[in-house]
């Protein structure tokens, strides 16, 4: 009869370890998943910042024009400068945007990890259990 129990527990101790594994892969893969859902979305608002930025840039050359001032001198100094901040900020948002995908992919692999680890500790310590019953019941 004590066979049948170790089956059952080393049977149970194997597939709890596996779940475990498998939830560390599974948790992997949906923050994979989303890091790339972060990087089109953040593509998509690079993309809808830019064309902001090209009509406010355009509005600014009709406006001069309509008033009569030359795209020379100051104003052109005012543009480049916008245009120089614009440039800054864009290279602000985007770091930080990958910093962001980064991340996710770190917590992927280490939830990946993790579940490995959970897996492997709770092999080591039913296998642990299973040993002390069965020398308990003078098998060993």
């Amino acid at each position: 009869m004590s066979w049948v129990i170790t089956a059952i527990a080393v049977t149970s101790t194997v597939i709890s370890a596996r779940g475990q594994y498998i939830a560390g892969r599974v948790q992997e893969d949906q923050l994979k998943r989303q890091a790339e859902e972060e990087k089109l979305a953040a593509q998509g608002r690079e993309l809808q910042r830019r064309q902001e930025l090209n009509r406010a840039l355009a509005a600014n050359v009709v406006g001069f024009g309509q008033m009569g001032i030359a795209g020379e001198g100051a104003p052109a100094s005012i543009a480049l400068s916008s245009a120089k901040q614009a440039g800054i900020s864009e290279g602000v948002i985007g770091l930080s945007e990958k910093l962001k995908q980064a991340q996710l992919k770190r917590q992927g692999s280490n939830a990946a990890t993790i579940g490995k680890l959970q897996s492997a500790s709770t092999l080591l310590q039913d296998g642990t259990d299973i040993a002390r019953y069965l020398k308990g019941q003078g098998k060993f």
